[in-house]
């Protein structure tokens, strides 16, 4: 028996990373899945791999209203309602002070990772109110501390992130939708090279073994460790588990 066996599950962001991994976990443990992200080609794949009767697949920008209302209704539409939503997509952005940073990365990051957010669960959460369910936000350990320099907009949209969830627990706990934030540290994805690359340009080892020194564990994350978080509190077995945050990032927030 699966821990997710009669659910039916959305996941942003389903085509890479955590995601990817996070639906590949989903599905094993009996949930009906909604693929959404940008890259048709890659969900569709995805979809047939995992069989019809398992997952359906959605394309859509997170930073669009109707795109967000659109993957909620076809996960309806197709599955029958929504009972775990994981609101997984986001952006890492540029490295850059302050004075320097980009204002149209600035606002690119910002209306995916936070009003993306917004948006998922404003499209949701009415779906959701007449059995419950979770939802899971995909937030980092930047939503906690402003680790290094030159991610403003990366470190404010996590913040920001970790605001909505608590708001959203609070608005519907009468309803029974629980709302938590997982917090991955440096895990083993695209995002975490791209981030390596703009810390230390041209030698991405450099930063990658720079961050690894700092964190007691002493290497990076793997999307299916991060996956594991995410089931726990998609499941039944998180039941009491609201508005919470929740590390998984090797020990560094600890310090």
């Amino acid at each position: 028996m699966g821990r997710l066996d009669g659910k039916v599950a959305l996941i942003t962001g389903a085509g890479s990373g955590i995601g990817l991994a996070t639906a590949q976990r989903f599905v094993k443990e009996g949930a009906k899945v909604m693929l959404a992200g940008r890259r048709r080609a890659l969900l569709s794949d995805l979809a047939r791999e995992f069989g019809e009767t398992n997952a359906a697949y959605a394309t859509a920008d997170v930073s669009k209203e109707d795109d967000n209302a659109t993957i909620v209704r076809l996960c309806v539409d197709t599955f029958g309602g929504i009972d775990v939503f994981v609101i997984n997509a986001g952006l890492e952005g540029a490295a850059a002070p302050i004075p320097e940073y980009p204002t149209d990365v600035f606002d690119e990051l910002m209306a995916v990772n936070v009003r993306g957010v917004f948006l998922g669960l404003k499209y949701a959460i009415p779906t959701m109110q007449d059995k419950g369910g979770s939802i899971v936000i995909t937030s980092s350990i930047a939503g906690l501390k402003a680790r290094g320099v030159g991610n403003s907009a990366y470190v404010a949209s996590k913040h920001a992130e970790i605001g909505l969830m608590r708001t959203a627990a609070m608005e519907f706990a009468a309803d029974n939708i629980r709302v938590n934030c997982v917090l991955p540290g440096p895990t083993e994805t695209r995002m975490m090279r791209t981030i390596e690359e703009n810390r230390s340009p041209g030698e991405p080892d450099k930063a990658h073994a720079e961050v690894v020194a700092g964190m007691p564990l002493g290497r990076y994350g793997t999307p299916e460790e991060v996956a594991n978080l995410i089931l726990f509190l998609g499941s039944d077995e998180s039941s009491i588990c609201t508005g919470g945050v929740y590390t998984a990032d090797s020990g560094l927030s600890a310090g």
